[in-house]
C-alpha cells in the first residue's frame, strides 16, 4: 500500500509568483513545451478567467500547471474553488515562488503573502505539499518562511545551492569623487564601461576571426536607478558606441505589449536584425531600473552591471544572478563611489520614515540589507564570493545539512570558492586598495573605511 496520487486522474499544481513578467515567461516556455498550462493574473481578460475556473471545477480539468498571484489567493472566491478541487483530490501541490516576500525582513516584502500560510491550514486530508522557492533568504528570512507558512518541521526537506555563482566573476569599479560635476562623473563612468565593452569585442574578434560575423550578440543588463536613467542610459550606449551596442531601456513605465516585445526580441537567437549595410552590434543590453523585477530567465546573460550601488544585498546577488545561467563564465560589475552611496543612504531614510506602515522591521532589515551593499563595495581584504556566501548564510546550512534554519550572525569558517573570479582574487588587497583610492582624499578614506578594511 501506497499514498501516491492516482495518476490517471487528472492533477493541478498551483504556482504563486508575484511578477507578471516572470509569470508571462515561464508560461510561455511551459507552452512551448506542450505543458497544459494556464495563469490568472491582472492581465487575464474576463472571459479568459472564466474559462480557467471552469475547466478546474469540471471534475477533469486539462490544466496541470496554474500560474496565479498572491494577491488572488487571498480572495474568498479563489480559495473556495482552490477547496472544491482539493476537495475532489485534484490538487496535487502548491509551489510558492520568490518565497522571500513573505518576511518583513526580505527585501521585496508583499502583505499578500503573509496571508499564505491559509494555504496550509486548510488544505488538509489529505494535506497537500507545499514548495518553498528564492534564490535570497538570510537565516532569519528562512525561518519567517517556515513560520508563517506553516510548514512541519519533522516532515520539512530543505534544499539549497550556494548564493555566490562561481562562474561569475564579482568586480567592483570604484568611481571618483566629482563633487558637483554630475556631467563629468557620468561621462567618466560611460567611458570605462564601453573600454570594457570594447575590450571583450576585441578579444573576442581575435579568438574567432571572420567567423564572429555568424554569431548572435552578447547579451548584457544594465541596472539604474531610475526610469530616466534607464531611458538616457540606453540612448548614449546606443549611440556612443559606434554600433558596437544596442540598447533599449526596461521598466514599468514602459507600456506593456512593448515591454513584451522587448523581452521576448532579447531572449531570441538574435535579438536584433540590422538593416541593409549595418553590422551586427557585439552586444545586446537591456538597461532596467533596480526596482523592476524583470523576471527574464535567459540562460545566455554573459554580464550584468550596477550603474548605482544597489539598495539591498539581497536585489544584487539575485540581479548579477542572471548572468551566466547556462553555467558558462560571466561577469558582475558594481560601480561604487562615495556620493552614491550617501545619496542611496539618504534615500532609504526617508522612505522608511514616510512608510511607518510597512513596520520597523522591514525598516530595520532595509537598513541592514544596504550595510551589506556597502561591506561588499567597501571591502578589499576578502574574497567577494565568500562575502556572499557569508552575509547570506551559507556557511550555516552547510554545517547543518541543510535541514533547518540556522541562527542570524553565526560564523562559520570555509574556504573560498573562488579561482580567481572576482577582484580581491585577482588582483589582491594592494591593487583594490589602489582603485579605491580614487573616490577620496587619503584622510577621507581613513575614516570613511576603517571598519572595512
Amino acid at each position: 500500500m501506497t499514498d501516491w496520487p492516482d495518476f490517471n486522474i487528472s492533477l493541478v499544481t498551483v504556482v504563486v509568483c508575484p511578477l507578471l513578467s516572470l509569470m508571462t515567461d515561464q508560461v510561455n516556455t511551459l507552452k512551448a513545451l506542450g505543458v497544459a498550462v494556464a495563469t490568472i493574473n491582472s492581465n487575464t481578460t474576463h472571459d479568459e478567467r472564466q474559462r480557467v475556473f471552469e475547466d478546474m471545477l469540471c471534475g477533469h480539468p486539462s490544466t496541470r500547471l496554474l500560474y496565479v498571484t498572491p494577491e488572488l489567493c487571498q480572495t474568498d472566491n479563489f480559495r473556495r474553488r482552490l477547496l472544491i478541487v482539493h476537495k475532489q483530490g485534484q490538487l496535487i501541490r502548491v509551489a510558492i515562488d520568490e518565497a522571500h516576500c513573505i518576511s518583513e525582513w526580505g527585501h521585496d516584502f508583499r502583505p499578500a503573502y503573509k496571508e499564505l500560510g491559509w494555504l496550509r491550514k486548510n488544505l488538509v486530508n489529505p494535506t497537500v505539499p507545499i514548495t518553498a522557492l528564492t534564490a535570497t533568504a538570510t537565516p532569519r528570512v528562512r525561518s519567517d518562511m517556515i513560520n508563517i507558512l506553516g510548514l512541519d518541521l519533522e516532515n520539512l526537506r530543505m534544499f539549497n545551492t550556494p548564493s555566490d555563482r562561481p562562474n561569475i566573476h564579482y568586480e567592483v569599479r570604484y568611481l571618483a569623487d566629482f563633487a558637483e560635476d554630475n556631467s563629468g562623473a557620468e561621462d567618466s563612468q560611460l567611458q570605462n564601461l564601453l573600454r570594457w565593452l570594447k575590450a571583450i569585442q576585441t578579444r573576442r574578434e581575435s579568438r574567432l576571426g571572420s567567423e564572429v560575423t555568424l554569431l548572435p550578440p552578447i547579451s548584457g543588463i544594465v541596472y539604474v536607478g531610475t526610469r530616466a536613467m534607464a531611458e538616457h542610459l540606453a540612448s548614449r550606449l546606443s549611440s556612443s558606441s559606434d554600433e558596437m551596442v544596442t540598447a533599449v531601456a526596461y521598466h514599468a513605465g514602459v507600456e506593456a505589449t512593448k515591454r513584451a516585445h522587448i523581452q521576448s526580441t532579447w531572449k531570441s537567437s538574435r535579438p536584433c536584425q540590422p538593416a541593409n549595410g549595418e553590422k551586427t552590434p557585439t552586444f545586446s543590453i537591456i538597461v532596467a531600473t533596480n526596482a523592476f523585477g524583470m523576471g527574464i530567465d535567459n540562460p545566455d546573460v554573459r554580464f550584468v552591471v550596477h550603474w548605482t550601488p544597489p539598495r539591498s544585498f539581497e536585489s544584487f546577488v539575485q540581479e548579477s544572478g542572471r548572468a551566466g545561467r547556462d553555467g558558462r563564465a560571466a561577469a558582475s560589475l558594481v560601480y561604487y563611489g562615495i556620493q552614491e552611496r550617501n545619496f542611496i543612504e539618504t534615500m532609504i531614510y526617508r522612505d522608511t520614515e514616510s512608510h511607518r506602515a510597512n513596520g520597523p522591521e522591514n525598516r530595520e532589515a532595509k537598513l541592514q540589507s544596504f550595510g551589506k551593499v556597502i561591506r561588499y563595495c567597501e571591502s578589499i581584504r576578502r574574497c567577494r564570493h565568500e562575502l556572499i556566501k557569508e552575509f547570506f548564510g551559507d556557511f550555516e546550512l552547510e554545517e547543518m545539512g541543510s535541514q533547518l534554519p540556522a541562527r542570524e550572525g553565526v560564523s562559520v569558517t570555509s574556504s573560498s570558492p573562488c579561482d580567481f573570479a572576482c577582484d580581491f582574487c585577482k588582483e589582491g588587497r594592494a591593487g583594490l586598495a589602489k582603485r579605491r583610492e580614487k573616490m577620496a582624499s587619503e584622510t577621507q578614506m581613513a575614516l570613511l573605511y576603517a571598519d572595512f578594511d
